[in-house]
């Protein structure tokens, strides 16, 4: 069961900032999730649609310019980082798994991630997620090669169909809506199993138990704690 540090370690640095990754690579996480949204043309990592809840600005984050989201303070006097910064500061020593945030984000993580690719990263580092699955849509249009993976928070009638559909490499649920039905359907299918957000013990063990491919931590080293390999592969398998 891979541990996926989500949006970082979150559970102990600010968010989605390098201070996070950094953090969750120290803490032994072999995968890292972070959020982009296409900004001024800049891809930035930031969750929210607007800033008020992790930063000292205010507004909706794509109505900023990128010089004025660099002045905000994300955290203990953390900056707002783009993804180029994120994929420099993991440097192959975790997978990555990008989630895209809002519209006309695919293509521009897309050109980041080949660049990336050309400096030596293996395409089993990196993995495209959306809820917006028009995004996954036209991520594998233009990729043929990336990984992609279907987010939902719901427990659809067909279980996992429509990830199969997109032709998605993985699918990720919410802890709130998963069951032995859905996680076996998916694997049926041929589909990893990743599952938000799992912090509790109780729930990393009964994750396990269901037997999903990996799950998405605030706090990584409960997951490694539990679950940690003798010797851990770096990539989405």
């Amino acid at each position: 069961m891979l541990c996926i540090a989500h949006r970082g370690a979150r559970g102990h640095a600010p968010e989605n900032t390098l201070a996070a990754i950094t953090k969750a690579l120290e803490l032994g996480a072999t995968c890292i999730e972070i959020d982009v949204y296409n900004v001024d043309g800049h891809l930035v990592v930031f969750h929210d649609d607007r800033l008020e809840r992790t930063t000292n600005g205010s507004g909706y984050l794509q109505n900023q310019k990128f010089a004025d989201l660099r002045k905000l303070d994300a955290g203990n006097g953390e900056i707002i980082p783009t993804l180029g910064e994120v994929l420099q500061t993991i440097d192959r020593s975790a997978a990555i798994n990008i989630e895209l945030k809002g519209s006309q984000t695919a293509a521009p993580v897309l050109r980041i991630v080949e660049q990336f690719r050309l400096l030596g990263w293996p395409n089993d580092l990196f993995l495209v997620s959306s809820f917006n699955h028009r995004e996954l849509v036209e991520s594998r249009r233009l990729d043929a090669h990336i990984k992609i993976g279907a987010l939902t928070c719901s427990l659809p009638v067909n279980n996992a169909e429509f990830a199969e559909r997109l032709n998605s490499f993985s699918v990720h649920s919410s802890m709130e809506f998963i069951d032995r039905a859905f996680v076996d359907d998916a694997k049926m299918r041929g589909l990893r199993v990743y599952v938000y957000t799992v912090n509790h013990p109780e729930d990393i063990e009964k994750m396990a138990r269901l037997g999903v491919d990996g799950v998405f931590t605030d706090f990584p080293e409960r997951v490694l704690s539990t679950v940690r390999p003798t010797v851990p592969n770096i990539g989405w398998f």
